[in-house]
């Protein structure tokens, strides 16, 4: 079997064993942990659910992006925080449990938002039929890579704690090794239609990292939140699961060019968190 007919499965493999690192973090408490920050969970699912859907749509509109890309920007809009959100969350003083909390519950509602907002944009951009929407049987594979691998993470971590926190470090450096495997993997099969394409999908997938982590941030200081928890949501919208999105597109779409917003958002993500971080989170605050 060649490289390329083994990717699909070799993916599957590596966000389910992404997705069992993220189980070892979790435990039932942390899904409880959300009724102390009622508003916190509120804004963040909506941000998620609603608002960064809607912010994508209208930046396709704004740069004119290909209807190929365009899906592949809904699908990365629609996957929930990833595992490097809590990474950058206690580099910038989050509160981590927020983002753990947060990343916890966005993966179970994913199972139901990913697959509607791909599909909607399938049905908007690609009238065409050149992608198959996902259906019923995908939706389930779906569930199985994502739930399965957590669920069995957290069984493990209930009985196993010690082994839990020894693997903490190891899972979180191969969940960013995996990712920017599939990234560079993704970026190359698609070289010359990424280079074709830059110009317009370049600077739409930075724009709508920074707009993530912007609207984050500052709508939760809005609404009175405090800056640990303002910048807990801010990482947890603004760091999206892209290797879920990469999986989606190759594995269950079949399509190796919508998985390229993804790709170029998972190098550049770590760029603007950063710069984020920096220019905005270390600045005092204010009396």
């Amino acid at each position: 079997m060649s490289f390329t007919a083994a990717l699909p499965t070799l993916l599957l493999l590596a966000l389910a064993l992404v997705m069992f690192g993220l189980g070892l973090s979790l435990t039932v408490q942390d899904f409880s942990r959300l009724r102390e920050h009622p508003r916190s969970v509120l804004l963040a699912l909506g941000l998620q659910m609603l608002v960064l859907p809607a912010c994508a749509v209208a930046l396709i509109a704004l740069w004119g992006v290909s209807p190929i890309y365009a899906v592949g920007l809904m699908l990365l809009a629609a996957s929930p925080g990833g595992v490097s959100a809590n990474l950058f969350s206690h580099l910038f003083g989050g509160n981590v449990a927020m983002n753990i909390s947060l990343t916890a519950i966005n993966t179970v509602l994913s199972i139901v938002s990913l697959p509607l907002i791909a599909n909607a944009a399938i049905a908007r951009y690609l009238q065409t039929g050149q992608v198959v929407p996902l259906q019923f049987g995908k939706v389930l594979e779906v569930v199985a890579v994502v739930m399965v691998p957590v669920l069995i993470g957290m069984v493990v971590r209930r009985h196993r704690p010690a082994f839990s926190e020894r693997m903490g470090a190891p899972m979180k450096a191969l969940s960013a090794v995996v990712l920017a495997a599939f990234s560079l993997i993704a970026i190359v099969k698609e070289w010359a239609a990424l280079t074709e394409s830059f110009s317009s999908l370049g600077p739409v997938v930075l724009t709508f990292n920074l707009v993530s982590l912007v609207v984050g941030y500052y709508l939760s200081r809005a609404v009175g939140l405090v800056k640990p928890l303002a910048t807990a949501v801010s990482f947890e919208i603004g760091i999206h699961n892209s290797t879920l999105a990469i999986f989606v597109a190759l594995s269950v779409l079949g399509n190796v060019q919508l998985a390229l917003p993804a790709a170029l958002y998972s190098v550049s993500m770590y760029l603007t968190a950063t710069a984020f971080g920096f220019l905005v989170l270390r600045r005092p605050e204010r009396p």
